[in-house]
């Protein structure tokens, strides 16, 4: 794990709403070790923070995405827009909406984490190749130390995830880690205020 002081699980753009019916990129068990990744951090007292990609009907939000193969995506009222259903956000946790790839642009992103006094993230969702490879990028600038959970991840192909998960690595040494290594990390930690 590539934590040091207080570590923060921000979740992004696990969306898909009702997994079992739609088209959503995450398999069942990715959703299961979500779940239990959320429990485990709740379990540790550790924040969790929820990033939502959101578009309104009229595409006025959208910016230069639909320039690529990309096509109308994370609409606003969607089934396919909502957080997959069984990951429930508490209401004490922070919901990011955002209008781009990075979970920090143009977000609240940085007054959170800086509020949480977190110097450590771990990341879980997708698209590996886009929303997680541009929130990664952004945290590492932004001196974070990233853990990005590579069983429970997705990216819009298989070449395109295997590719983003080797620039992360590039990022910084350890930036690679699996559900079983992160559950591990969290159990000697469950009730502690701090990892």
């Amino acid at each position: 794990m590539n934590t040091q002081g207080r570590t923060a699980l921000v979740v992004v753009d696990f969306q898909g709403g009702d997994l079992s019916s739609s088209t959503s990129a995450y398999a069942t068990d990715q959703l299961e070790k979500a779940k239990a990744i959320v429990a485990g951090c709740r379990a540790a007292d550790l924040p969790v923070v929820w990033i939502q990609e959101v578009h309104k009907p009229h595409l006025t939000d959208m910016g230069r995405e639909l320039d690529g193969s990309e096509g109308q995506h994370c609409i606003e009222g969607w089934a396919d827009t909502e957080i997959a259903h069984g990951l429930d956000p508490l209401p004490t946790e922070h919901h990011v909406r955002k209008r781009r790839y990075s979970s920090f642009f143009a977000t609240e992103l940085d007054i959170v984490l800086k509020q949480y006094a977190v110097d450590s993230l771990v990341l879980i969702g997708g698209f590996t190749d886009i929303c997680i490879l541009y929130t990664a990028m952004d945290a590492d600038q932004r001196d974070f130390r990233i853990s990005v959970v590579s069983d429970v991840v997705s990216g819009s192909s298989r070449q395109a995830h295997d590719d983003a998960l080797l620039m992360i690595a590039q990022l910084q040494d350890g930036a690679l880690v699996t559900s079983e290594e992160v559950l591990a990390w969290l159990a000697p930690a469950e009730g502690a205020v701090s990892a």
